[in-house]
């Protein structure tokens, strides 16, 4: 990954972006995300509690390693 297909990600105007809720929300700490997706298999990441902060963003082969992690149990 180059520094430019990061910041062709951050370009990206999400003002019209279809955020999706996961369908996992702790009820009780009120945490859960929202991801958009940026074409091409890159995501964009919110807090749909704290929307006012700015979204992460992370290119198809990021979002595919973080969510091996997760399947893998590497941030339990």
């Amino acid at each position: 990954m180059t520094a430019a297909a990061k910041d062709e990600l951050y370009a990206i105007d999400l003002t019209d972006a279809d955020w999706v809720t996961s369908s996992y929300t702790n009820r009780w700490t009120k945490t859960c995300v929202e991801v958009a997706d940026l074409g091409g298999g890159a995501v964009a990441l919110r807090d749909s509690h704290n929307r006012g902060l700015p979204p992460l963003r992370f290119t198809a082969e990021e979002w595919a390693a973080f969510r091996l992690g997760v399947r893998d149990g590497e941030f339990g």
